[in-house]
């Protein structure tokens, strides 16, 4: 059983909500990832979304763009990143998913990506720019590894799609929560409570809520709705601030404890 699964099932039986949260890899220099990645681990992360810095970056929004600006800044690569978690996984339990793009996986080689990615522990891709018509190019390949591709749907994307897409993998089915790139936002589309419903109604997968989220009311707000949240823009910022006491309150949000406070 994949990590990733494992994590879900594990959440499920204890009736518990997932907290996946996202860093950029390079963001400060590759040498602090392992423990950036252990940190997040400590406060609870079911499973950890690790950022490939890449130039046009189309899902992103300003804080991701930044922190891959200034990843690239600092000579990050992908080959570089990916031995890094191999040394970070010497440490740390909690499955990695690696986001990237279709063109740094084409210039790295997919076979060869997809070996490397296994080697170093690596538990899921999510790549934003490949359609579910096209992924036939590399899910047989991380099918072999088992390595899950983590897919996507948004508000736009019809309920019979969702369905389609949510009965590949073993992951769990990213929900995009914003018409847009990421970023915090201070409120969501009124449309967003019964899209989640829908998504929930036909899903076969555990049904996780990203983009935009960036306090602890949204995020008790839309577990509520759903299995889980992704959170970005605001870990990408809490650690460029060096603000390890935000970074630990936001995430004990959907901790048991704290909720019987």
């Amino acid at each position: 059983m994949n990590r990733i699964e494992k994590a879900f099932k594990e959440l499920k039986e204890k009736n518990q909500k997932a907290f996946v949260p996202y860093i950029m890899a390079g963001d400060g220099g590759l040498e602090v990832l392992t423990d950036r990645l252990v940190t997040l681990e400590k406060f609870g992360a079911t499973a950890i979304e690790i950022g490939v810095p890449f130039s046009d970056p189309v899902a992103d929004g300003p804080t991701i763009q930044q922190a891959g600006i200034r990843a690239l800044a600092n000579g990050t690569t992908l080959k570089g990143i990916i031995n890094q978690l191999e040394k970070a996984r010497e440490v740390v339990k909690a499955p990695f998913i690696l986001m990237t793009y279709l063109n740094p996986i084409y210039a790295y080689g997919i076979e060869e990506f997809v070996q490397d990615i296994k080697k170093a522990g690596v538990d899921g891709c999510i790549i934003p720019d490949l359609p579910i018509e096209e992924e036939e190019i590399i899910v047989p390949v991380l099918e072999k590894e088992e390595i899950e591709l983590i897919r996507l749907v948004t508000l736009t994307t019809p309920k019979d799609r969702i369905k389609a897409i949510s009965n590949k993998g073993r992951g769990f089915l990213y929900t995009v929560t914003v018409k847009g790139i990421t970023g915090t936002r201070n409120e969501f589309d009124q449309e967003l409570d019964q899209f989640l419903k829908n998504v929930k109604e036909v899903s076969s997968l555990p049904v996780v809520a990203g983009f935009g989220i960036s306090s602890e009311e949204q995020i008790k707000g839309l577990t509520a709705k759903c299995d889980g949240v992704i959170v970005g823009s605001k870990i990408v910022d809490l650690f460029n601030k060096n603000d390890l006491t935000g970074l630990e309150n936001l995430m004990s949000v959907l901790k048991p404890e704290k909720n019987l406070i």
